[in-house]
């Protein structure tokens, strides 16, 4: 009981003592506050597995389970916006972080989001399901995808139809 309630406040009194800085910045986010515990260095070899997940597809989303069965809410709704926006199914994959913790947790660090879903176009972290349904409501998706083309390409029209 005693080792408990030390360490409890140890941890606390380090928790409060911790703020990101411009030098940690690539551990600590400015917007999130990470306790010591939380904290971990991104292994080299699964920093390289992250880097070639990121780049195996232009559209690639970390997400909790796979686009046929999500696993939470907020992959399903992300899943969802991407089929909305018509997002070419040749160019896009998702990666089940439920399947690997090391995955689960290394991504979190590695785009410095601690949530999941995560998705990627054209290498470039865009954000969780909020900034991707924020996007989607002004507009600014579409308009990244398109721009990045990865939408399904519409069939040529035929004359006189």
């Amino acid at each position: 009981m005693y080792l408990r309630a030390a360490f409890s406040s140890t941890l606390r009194a380090t928790s409060r003592t911790l703020r990101p800085t411009t030098t940690s910045s690539r551990i600590l986010s400015s917007t999130h506050l990470f306790t010591p515990l939380q904290i971990r260095l991104l292994s080299q070899e699964t920093r390289i597995a992250i880097d070639k997940a990121v780049a195996s597809a232009p559209v690639v989303l970390f997400m909790k389970g796979t686009p046929e069965t999500p696993q939470c809410g907020f992959s399903r709704a992300s899943i969802q916006i991407l089929g909305m926006q018509g997002v070419d199914p040749g160019k896009f994959t998702a990666f089940n972080v439920l399947e690997d913790e090391e995955l689960r947790a290394g991504i979190k660090e590695y785009s410095e989001w601690p949530t999941i879903p995560q998705l990627y176009v054209e290498k470039e972290f865009v954000g969780g399901c909020d900034i991707l349904m924020s996007m989607h409501q002004d507009g600014s998706l579409a308009k990244l995808l398109e721009e990045k083309g990865v939408l399904v390409e519409e069939a040529p029209k035929e004359e006189g139809k």
